[in-house]
């Protein structure tokens, strides 16, 4: 058991800034004639960046021999939370011919995938991606998509009884998920079957991002629900310390898919860690560059999840977390 500190990767925010900007003090012409000659990646998320997830992308590539502003360029794209922009940037991207484009989320993919037939797709995080109708399969993708899938449904149950056992007599969970996201209610489905084999009732607590993370809590409270599972997406990550924060001030324990929401004030998670899938993800552009094709890589998916317990949010909530549960948690905020 490892103690938990500042989530983070090898690579600093004055070190990204700098990667962003390339080669800045170079002459202009050398250097407009050196990016002209780099691949490009095309790479737009649906929130606000740079952030942690993108700083760890580039680790990836710098592991596979790309420094931005020497051998590769990159052209970001941010939606700013607001999910309508996608195709907008999307078809931006397309229309500068871009040798690959990287993304996360199934909406992002889609969106994505709708834009070009051509240009290669890596998601650097994806959940149900055959459910959503975005590959053929796991083992041959086909079409232009691939990438890595950070979703394992037998986990929801795991989720579902790791809060029965930090939350005396629980039998009313709230379920908090995206419903712009497309593979939401797959989700919640594989919630609501958990749930019924555990004795646990799951509650829809369907929200839309960002103008529903209002009131979501005060609705998880008045139906009565004991804790909230939040099913993940790309919205819910961006937004992971207002709804961590929420659930806290409402005295609600919840459960987030990886440690990476846990920065809001969540008191547990579990699963795999999307920040190292943004890392490995990079692996996937490096071969497309080197000539391989997407519906040839296989979808990796996660092979090691994580307990991380918030000790911090359990004393707050007058939670009493039991030692046999600490001591199975891969890592712990004190």
């Amino acid at each position: 058991m490892r103690c938990l500190g500042p989530l983070a990767v090898d690579m600093t925010r004055r070190e990204f800034m700098t990667l962003l900007g390339g080669a800045a003090a170079w002459p202009m012409a050398a250097r407009a004639q050196q990016m002209s000659k780099m691949p490009r990646i095309g790479y737009f998320m649906d929130r606000s960046g740079p952030g942690l997830f993108d700083e760890a992308f580039l680790v990836g590539l710098r592991e596979n021999g790309y420094v931005v502003g020497q051998n590769i360029a990159i052209e970001y794209r941010w939606s700013e939370g607001q999910t309508e922009k996608l195709p907008t940037l999307v078809a931006d991207l397309v229309s500068r011919k871009v040798d690959v484009i990287v993304t996360a989320g199934a909406e992002s993919v889609k969106v994505a995938k709708q834009a070009t037939a051509t240009i290669p797709i890596v998601m650097t995080s994806s959940q149900d991606a055959v459910g959503d109708g975005l590959i053929v399969s796991l083992a041959r993708p086909g079409g232009n998509v691939t990438g890595r899938s950070v979703y394992a449904p037998e986990l929801t149950p795991k989720r579902i009884e790791l809060l029965k056992e930090i939350v005396p007599g629980l039998s009313r969970v709230a379920a908090l998920w995206n419903v712009q996201n497309a593979g939401g209610v797959c989700q919640l489905q594989d919630a609501e079957t958990a749930g019924h084999a555990l004795d646990v009732a799951i509650v829809s607590l369907d929200i839309h991002i960002p103008d529903g993370l209002d009131d979501p809590m005060t609705r998880a409270v008045r139906a009565g629900a004991g804790a909230v599972l939040i099913l993940s997406d790309s919205s819910t990550i961006s937004n992971r310390a207002q709804i961590g924060a929420s659930a806290r001030l409402h005295h609600l324990p919840t459960i987030f898919a990886n440690k990476a929401y846990l920065e809001g004030g969540g008191l547990m998670s579990y699963g795999p860690d999307i920040v190292d899938s943004f890392r490995l993800s990079a692996t996937y552009v490096a071969k497309i560059l080197k000539g391989a094709k997407p519906a040839d890589l296989p979808v990796e998916q996660p092979t090691k999840f994580e307990l991380v317990i918030n000790l911090k949010t359990a004393k707050a909530l007058g939670l009493t977390v039991p030692p046999a549960l600490l001591a199975r948690a891969d890592e712990v905020i004190e």
